[in-house]
Formats: C-alpha cells, sequence, structure tokens
C-alpha cells in the first residue's frame, strides 16, 4: 500500500526476503529459448523474413520513399555541392599519400558513395578517401613497387611504375572489402559493443562542434599534423615563398568566413561555400598568374579524363598484403563507424553495424575493380556534408556528380591548382578537431606514432580492452549506510546524516563478480570489516583446542563468574598450533562437550587472546552485481562460511534475478547458507536485522514472534511522523521507520 503525505510517500508492506516475496505473489514460470529455438529460428523462412531481410539488405528502400523532397531536397543539393569539391580536393590530395597519380583519387572518391547510397545506413557521412587508410595503402604501395623498380625486371621508367602501384592499391583495396564483408558474417556485432563510448563520441556538445571526436580519429588527426610540422621544420630552408603566402592567406579566408557562419547561422539561408570559393579563386589566380612557371610551384598537373575497365586483382599481389588488408579493413571501418555513430546519437536514427561493414566492404570492392583505392570517411569532408544541412545519403550522390563532372568534363581546370591546396583544408579541419587528451588518446597516439598506423591502432584497440578488463578486476566497492532516516543508502564517505545500525556492516560491489576479480572482492570485504574471518575462525579453534587441555590438566575452573586460570598459564607458539591439524581450525565451533559456553565478547582466561569481532550481521549489496561465474560462486561460498561460522548472519540483497536459480543449480546451498539470506532490498534486510535484534532484546516481543513474519508490516514515514510504538523499538528503528505489529484475530 503506497499513500501519499504532502511530498512524502509512505509504504506500508511486509518485510521481504526473496522466498517470502516468491510465495506471496506468483511467479510465472517462462519458457526460455534454447540455443536449438535460436537456430531454428535464425534459419527459418517466411514472406515476413524475406522482406525484412530485403529492407535490412537494402536500406535504401526504406527512407527513399520516406523522402522529404520539399524540406530537404535543397539542403541536400547546397549539401552536396560542398562535399563534392572537398571530395575531389580530398582525392587528388591523397592519391598522393598513396603515391599514385591525382586523377585515381577521383575514383577513390566516386564509386564508393554510389554503393553507400543504397546499402548504408548513416545519412551524414561522406564515403571517400581517408588519409591513415591512404598512408596505410602508400605503405604498401612503396614496399611492393619501390621507386627504382617496377618489380617484374622491366625499365624504370615513371608510366610503368604508377601503373604497378595502381594495381597494388587496387588489389590491397579489393581484398580489404572482401575482408570486412566477411567480418559481418562473423563477429563483427561483438566486436563493436567493445568500442567504448570515447570512441563515438562522448557528448552531444562534442558531436556537434567536432564530428567524430574520438581517440582514433584525433589520433590520426594529430598524426598527420605532426608529419607535416615534422616535413616543414626539416625542409623549411626549402620552403617555396608562393606556397607558404598562399597557406597563409587560405588560412586566414577560411578561418574568418567559417567563424561567420558559426555566428550567423540563423540569419544566413544557407552557410557561405568557402570551400568552393577559395578553390575556384586559387586556381584562376595559379592559372593567369602562371605559378607554376614563374614561382616553381607543384601543381595537380593533366588529370586523365574517363573511367578505366573494371579489372580483377593480382593473385601475387593478394599473397603478399593479406596483413595488410586486414589491418586496413578494420582501421576504415572503425574510423567510419565512429563518425556514423556520432551522427547516428546526434540526430536520434539507427545504424546497423553489420550493414555498415556490407555497405564499406562493397564499396572496397567496387572501387579497388575500378583502381581506385581503400575509402572510409574523412573527418572534414562528412563535417562538411553535415554543417551545410545536408539531410541524406541524396546529398552524397550529389557530391559524387560533381566528381563524376570532374572526371569526365572538367578535370583540366584543376590543373594549375597547387597541390598544398589540396591538404591545406582538410588539415585545418583537422587541427580544430583535436579536443581531447585521454589517456587511451596518448596511447594511441604514441602506439601510432613509434609502431606504426597499422599496428599502432591496433595496439590502441588492445589497450582499450585492456583497460576495460582491468576495470573489471578493480571494481569498486564502498560501504554503504542510511541516509536521512529513509530508505535510501549510500556511501557513508558522502554524507554527514547517515545513520549505521550497531553492528551491521553493508558492502556494495558494483561490478560483475567473476574468476579474476573475486580474490579483489574478498580483500575488500575482509578490510570493509576490519577482520580476516579465516584467521579469526582459527584462533578460536586454537583457544578452545588449548581451553579443553586446560581443563582437562585441572588449570581451568569454572564458576558462576566464568573461566578462572588455577595455575600460571603456558603459551604455545604460533607455529606449532598451525601445523598441528590444520584443517580442522577451519570448521566450525563446537561447544558442546564443554560445561559452559564461551563468550568471545569478554575476558578469556590469561594466556589465550582472540580478535574481537563486533559484527553481528553483514549485508552484500548485489543490486550491481549482474553476473556470477563458478569460480567466483566456490570462492563466495567459501568466504561466507567463515562469517557464519563466526555467528555472522550474512544477507544478499538486491540480487538479479535469476541468481537464485542459478546458485541453487550450482549447489551452493546447504545447511550454513540458505536461500532465506536473500533479500529484495537493503532496506528489506536492514529491517529484519533489527526485528531479530529487537526480539532477542525484548522479553515482551519475543511473545509476538511466531505471528511476526505472518502478520507484521512496515510503514516507512518521514522521521518527523515516526512514533515508535515501544520504547524498546523507539531505541532502535524509530529514526528509520514505525513499526506496527498486528496479531491474528485468532
Amino acid at each position: 500500500m503506497v499513500e501519499p503525505v504532502g511530498n512524502h510517500y509512505v509504504i506500508a508492506r511486509p518485510v521481504y526476503s526473496e522466498n517470502a516475496f516468491n510465495e506471496e505473489h506468483e511467479k510465472l514460470h517462462r519458457y526460455h529459448k534454447t540455443f536449438w529455438d535460436h537456430l531454428k529460428l535464425y534459419f527459418s523462412c517466411s514472406p515476413q523474413r524475406a522482406k525484412k531481410f530485403a529492407l535490412g539488405l537494402f536500406p535504401v528502400i526504406s527512407w527513399l520513399p520516406a523522402y522529404r523532397f520539399r524540406e530537404w531536397v535543397l539542403n541536400d543539393i547546397i549539401s552536396g555541392i560542398n562535399t563534392g569539391l572537398v571530395a575531389v580536393l580530398q582525392g587528388l590530395a591523397f592519391a598522393l599519400l598513396v603515391n599514385v597519380p591525382p586523377s585515381y583519387g577521383l575514383y577513390a572518391a566516386f564509386f564508393p558513395v554510389l554503393v553507400y547510397f543504397i546499402f548504408g545506413t548513416s545519412r551524414h557521412i561522406s564515403v571517400g578517401p581517408f588519409p591513415v587508410l591512404s598512408l596505410m595503402v602508400g605503405g604498401v604501395v612503396t614496399r611492393l613497387v619501390p621507386d627504382n623498380s617496377t618489380g617484374n625486371g622491366n625499365s624504370t621508367n615513371t608510366s610503368a611504375i604508377n601503373d604497378e602501384r595502381v594495381m597494388v592499391a587496387a588489389s590491397v583495396t579489393f581484398l580489404s572489402g572482401v575482408i570486412q564483408v566477411s567480418k559481418c558474417m562473423c563477429v563483427h556485432t561483438y566486436v563493436n559493443r567493445w568500442r567504448s563510448h570515447s570512441d563515438t563520441g562522448s557528448s552531444g556538445r562534442d558531436s556537434a562542434t567536432v564530428p567524430g571526436h574520438n581517440c582514433f580519429l584525433s589520433t590520426t588527426c594529430l598524426f598527420l599534423v605532426l608529419q607535416t610540422l615534422e616535413s616543414l621544420f626539416s625542409q623549411i630552408t626549402k620552403a617555396n615563398i608562393a606556397d607558404l603566402v598562399t597557406s597563409l592567406v587560405v588560412l586566414l579566408i577560411v578561418f574568418v568566413v567559417k567563424e561567420m557562419n558559426d555566428r550567423y547561422k540563423e540569419k544566413l539561408p544557407a552557410p557561405i561555400p568557402i570551400e568552393l570559393l577559395v578553390t575556384i579563386l586559387a586556381a584562376l589566380i595559379s592559372y593567369f598568374v602562371n605559378f607554376e612557371e614563374k614561382f616553381e610551384v607543384a601543381v595537380v598537373g593533366k588529370l586523365e579524363e574517363g573511367f578505366h575497365a573494371p579489372v580483377a586483382p593480382d593473385a601475387g599481389i593478394l599473397q603478399k598484403c593479406i596483413g595488410d588488408g586486414i589491418s586496413i579493413a578494420i582501421v576504415g571501418f572503425a574510423v567510419a563507424f565512429s563518425v556514423a555513430k556520432v551522427y547516428s546519437i546526434k540526430h536520434d536514427y539507427p545504424i546497423d553495424g553489420n550493414q555498415e561493414l556490407i555497405a564499406f566492404g562493397l564499396g572496397n570492392i567496387v572501387g579497388g575493380s575500378f583502381k581506385g583505392f581503400a575509402s572510409s570517411t574523412a573527418l572534414s569532408r562528412s563535417g562538411v556534408q553535415e554543417s551545410t544541412g545536408g539531410k541524406t545519403q541524396i546529398a552524397g550522390i550529389i557530391s559524387s556528380v560533381i566528381v563524376l563532372v570532374v572526371i569526365l568534363a572538367i578535370g583540366f581546370l584543376l590543373a594549375p591548382l597547387q597541390k598544398l591546396m589540396t591538404q591545406f583544408l582538410d588539415i585545418f579541419v583537422m587541427l580544430l578537431s583535436t579536443v581531447s587528451l585521454q589517456v587511451i588518446w596518448v596511447v594511441t597516439f604514441l602506439a601510432a606514432i613509434f609502431l606504426g598506423l597499422d599496428i599502432g591502432l591496433g595496439a590502441a584497440v588492445a589497450f582499450q580492452l585492456l583497460t576495460v578488463v582491468i576495470r573489471s578486476q578493480i571494481p569498486s566497492c564502498t560501504v554503504l549506510a542510511n541516509v536521512g532516516r529513509s530508505n535510501i543508502y549510500r556511501n557513508r564517505k558522502d554524507y554527514t546524516d547517515i545513520y549505521e545500525p550497531e553492528g551491521v556492516k553493508i558492502f556494495r560491489c558494483s561490478s560483475p563478480i567473476f574468476f579474476a576479480n573475486i580474490e579483489f572482492f574478498r580483500e575488500k570485504l575482509i578490510t570493509a570489516v576490519g577482520f580476516n574471518p579465516l584467521r579469526v575462525l582459527r584462533k578460536r579453534n586454537k583457544a578452545l583446542r588449548k581451553i579443553r587441555k586446560m581443563l582437562k590438566k585441572g588449570e581451568l575452573q569454572v564458576t558462576q563468574k566464568g573461566l578462572i586460570c588455577m595455575a600460571n598459564p603456558t603459551y604455545e607458539s604460533e607455529e606449532e598450533l598451525d601445523n598441528n591439524k590444520i584443517e580442522e581450525l577451519d570448521q566450525p565451533t563446537i561447544m558442546t562437550d564443554l560445561p559452559i559456553r564461551i563468550n568471545w565478547g569478554t575476558d578469556l582466561p590469561p594466556g589465550i587472546t582472540v580478535p574481537q569481532v563486533n559484527l553481528h550481521s553483514i549485508i552484500l549489496d548485489f543490486s550491481s552485481v549482474s553476473f556470477l561465474d563458478f569460480s567466483a560462486m566456490t570462492v563466495l561460498r567459501k568466504t561466507l562460511k567463515e562469517f557464519i561460522r563466526l555467528d555472522i548472519d550474512i544477507y544478499v540483497a538486491g540480487a538479479y534475478e535469476g541468481l537464485l536459480d542459478k546458485l541453487e543449480r550450482s549447489a551452493f546451498f546447504d545447511e550454513e547458507i540458505k536461500p532465506s539470506m536473500f533479500f529484495l532490498t537493503i532496506h528489506d534486510a536492514v529491517l529484519h536485522i533489527l526485528l531479530k535484534k529487537d526480539i532477542a532484546n525484548s522479553p515482551k516481543l519475543k511473545l509476538a514472534e511466531v505471528t511476526l513474519l505472518s502478520s507484521s508490516f512496515i510503514t516507512l514515514v518521514p522521521f518527523q511522523y515516526c512514533q515508535a510504538p515501544s520504547s524498546t523499538l523507539h531505541s532502535y528503528m524509530c529514526m528509520l521507520h514505525c513499526l506496527h505489529f498486528q496479531k491474528d484475530s485468532h
């Protein structure tokens, strides 16, 4: 029964243990599907499943018919034009990182976009070349086709080297695509779940202002920045003045206009396409001023027009770069999925990791077949597509149309464009994107620097998994206390208005308990209670052994005041006691053969010392324990027995549903450890302990002990409304609750 009292509430119900609650409230027995049931369901076929499979494999079928043409088309067109221009520039720039002619970067910016439009689930990322993947592919290219050889014994002419390098880049890209598609059939879902939340954006603010804010992406950004700075300072004496001045001017213009777009975004009908304007202006100035001849600046040069016929990958090359293909596949998907996850959280729509693998895998297969190189998503390009108003992948199609126009018709207009310009805009955005310096980020960055991008990022993933393992091995363990005279229990160190029942210790472990952390759990529990139960138990059994020996020799005499020593006490060495039938010392203390029951809290005969134990009850809060394996059960069972054999009552509160059944199947319970020690909440256990102690200490309440279990209920009220029915109850329980005992009508 729940009754509101102003801004308080009153609850009247019995004190429930798990067994008592299940007896009073009938629990439904549900059928849980077995592995074979799930297997049959997975391989079953029906029209509904076929339709669901088709919609899942081709997401475009779901979202394209629901496209809001009037509301979104203008935004997608503007976004697509801006993104397309950035894709063109990045395609040309990243081709230089791969060490292939610039025109092949346009193929990498075109074909994956078309594939992702059909198979992808993110609405905002821009698919295409990514600098880290370009560097990784470039490393394979330069390793297999160095500058001084074509790799097949032919003459070392530039054209032959370029053709060979293009084939290497296309083959390793094709292989990475096959690996990504294969991965979606295996363990992708579980791998994605191990990716930390910091990998996919830590907050709405971060995802809104810095797309793809995560340790992988931040590391790659800073890696490229530092690589650029290293080249800058090592070759600063060879700097071209025209390139330097152009870079500074572009930096100033882009920074000012970006700030204006952000500050006046509510007033502007559309963001100013500064990338487009700067590119056109730079190309015109370079052409008419003739930068290439007058200032000897490097320009893009003539671009090949049209497409090449698709080619099959070279089997010999595939055999030499299997490891590289795996690394490229993993890094490419990790980066793309991180960025996609950020935008899905920001704009509140789901993405499918399995489908993303298929989309990127097929994109790389198609791109590699047309002599492109590995694709993922670039931070700045996706940022442009989202920040300029892109709503769906229609913007991606528009951007691919821009790339297509450049490939087929107007590529010659970019010939006078400075090569530095194609790289600068992306690095500028990456500089702004580096905002987090966390431990994982630092480790990822250092690993990428010293181990290389592929091994370094793999080591970073391993380090992230290691941090998860370490955190699970060292869980947070706290001692709780009642706060505010209510049914709320919090860390006793965090509050001043607390109440701790005398002789009761409430211990919480905020982690699953398994073989790797059960010993840590035991150590923290021992620290919390202030003594080692096994040592105290052994001390007591040693004391009983010595008392029996002294009684037999007549050195002890039983009186009304207790045991009196009649002779000088003798002291046995700890080593002798420890090595003398040590197994017997771990058994429960048995006093039935003694003429008097030993009270361990009083003074013992001289020569006999046993540590004092001031606890009578321990409550283990398992509300945050979601898992308990068999190894942990074994150690937990042993630990609980040690406390129980010291006459300390153990209670477990808030255990997850199904734990009792699991413990029963594992033969966890016996005569000492019983299911009755499990309670629904901490407060139920505390009230049970106080009632039990109150009944033991009050002769009047002992008369009601028989009817207590079936007829008592507890009303939880604020402290100021508390009125105890007796002074005895008041001394123990008024600060928490009021108790009302209802006797049976019989």
